[in-house]
């Protein structure tokens, strides 16, 4: 009898890279992987633990299936990911009922882990050197077939005060080039014509092999495989765009004019306590500078409200700012203290219902903004990727260029013909429900 495996990512693209990763290993060990993890003799629980919501979820989602290991319906529970790196022997002691603990430098192993928990050996904390974490080798693709998540890199060394990403995931480490185009290659075999290009700094891609960021040759050299429809990057830092990497953008006809800036503020003053970069002024003229020279981007940014010592001046900055600039696509998210960095130490911590209260008023201006610019695309003629159908709403929904996939909205439409998750139909916008797009396929 084969054992049944099955896994549950949670967090960012990143991390389901790491997970998809994993499930080859699984599948290629001979293990059954089912995809209603509750049903399997084995659960794999792969964390975030990023930030205070994360953490809580990856608990709460371990405790659900430690209840159903505790009523007899799967033998075994393992927890991987960033809360098992960052947390370690803790989670063992809180959660005592999982099997095993595995740290991201054991990733490689999880087969033989599992084939023990089976046999019933006592695993306990499998811990290895983060760095040891491989970012090559075969993955099991998660997501929609037609759309993948290609990791460049690994790790983060920009240090921001508010963040345990290195502390997690250690130094920044890029992937050699070469690896990444044979694995762009093999995703474009299987039938991805969508491909988006992560890490924790995309921008930052190559300075550690190089001594220079190669980002804008490495998606030139994207764009040269024969498959992929859209190109389109994550995560990319403010003060790394170089205008290499802009006419990169403007001129492949497969880079998507889209670009994920996370500022997390405009005021200078707020922005070095984050251990970051750039001021309003700099800002400014870098959006300004990127819309000039592509006109048709769609611009998104992350940004964080009541960061310790913020004061209401520069709160209104950044509402200010976020009016004047005008993003395409904005999140805003109260700041959280994160144990172990330093601005948790930081003096003058702002109470959680002005932070909240901060970021409300960031989105709630956001929300009017979105009202505003898609009253300006009614009318207009966009090319969608279908990704299902809505049988509540009776129509079709998908996403254009200017809306990442698990991230942006979607455009739901209407059509006289069958359509298939994966097909690029024209869409005429003709009307609005709340920040969606609504349409209809032009023959």
């Amino acid at each position: 009898m084969s054992i049944r495996v099955g896994m549950v990512s949670l967090g960012c693209p990143k991390n389901q890279v790491d997970a998809e990763k994993m499930m080859f290993k699984l599948r290629d060990f001979g293990f059954e992987l089912i995809e209603d993890a509750a049903l399997a003799d084995v659960a794999v629980i792969n964390t975030c633990g990023f930030i205070q919501s994360a953490k809580e979820e990856a608990i709460e989602t371990i405790l659900e299936f430690l209840e159903l290991k505790k009523e007899g319906r799967i033998k075994g529970v393992i927890c991987t990911g960033c809360l098992a790196e960052r947390y370690r022997e803790q989670v063992l002691e809180q959660l005592p009922g999982l099997d095993a603990v595995v740290s991201l430098g054991k990733n490689d192993e999880i087969a033989e882990i599992i084939e023990d928990i089976v046999r019933g050996k006592e695993k306990g904390f499998i811990c290895g050197d983060k760095l040891d974490l491989q970012m090559n080798g075969g993955r099991i693709i998660s997501t929609q077939p037609f759309y993948a998540y290609l990791k460049i890199a690994e790790g983060c060394s920009n240090c921001c005060t508010y963040c345990a990403i290195p502390a997690i995931r250690g130094r920044f480490r890029s992937r050699p080039m070469e690896d990444i185009l044979d694995e762009a290659r093999d995703l474009a075999s299987k039938g991805v014509t969508e491909l988006v290009v992560v890490a924790q700094d995309t921008t930052r891609y190559g300075e550690d092999l190089f001594g220079e960021s190669r980002l804008a040759q490495l998606l030139t050299e994207l764009c040269r495989i024969d498959g992929f429809k859209w190109i389109r990057t994550l995560y990319s830092y403010p003060e790394r765009i170089t205008d290499e990497l802009i006419d990169t953008i403007a001129r492949e006809e497969k880079l998507v004019k889209y670009l994920d800036i996370p500022i997390q503020h405009c005021n200078g003053e707020v922005l070095r306590r984050m251990n970051r970069h750039g001021d309003r002024e700099t800002l400014t003229e870098l959006m300004t500078k990127i819309r000039r020279r592509i006109p048709s981007v769609t611009l998104r940014t992350t940004l964080i409200t009541g960061f310790p010592g913020e004061t209401a001046e520069q709160f209104e900055e950044l509402a200010e700012f976020v009016n004047e600039i005008k993003f395409d696509r904005l999140g805003c998210f109260a700041y959280s203290p994160e144990e172990d960095t330093p601005a948790a130490e930081f003096p003058d911590q702002i109470p959680e219902e002005e932070k909240q209260r901060r970021a409300d008023i960031i989105m709630e201006q956001q929300m009017f903004i979105n009202d505003e610019l898609n009253q300006k695309k009614l009318g207009s003629e966009v090319e969608i990727v279908v990704e299902g159908f809505d049988r509540y709403a009776e129509c079709c929904f998908g996403r254009s260029a200017a809306d990442a996939p698990e991230i942006d909205g979607k455009i739901f439409f209407t059509t006289p013909r069958k359509l298939t998750a994966g097909d690029y139909v024209k869409v005429k916008i003709n009307d609005l429900l709340d920040c969606d797009l609504l349409g209809e396929v032009i023959e």
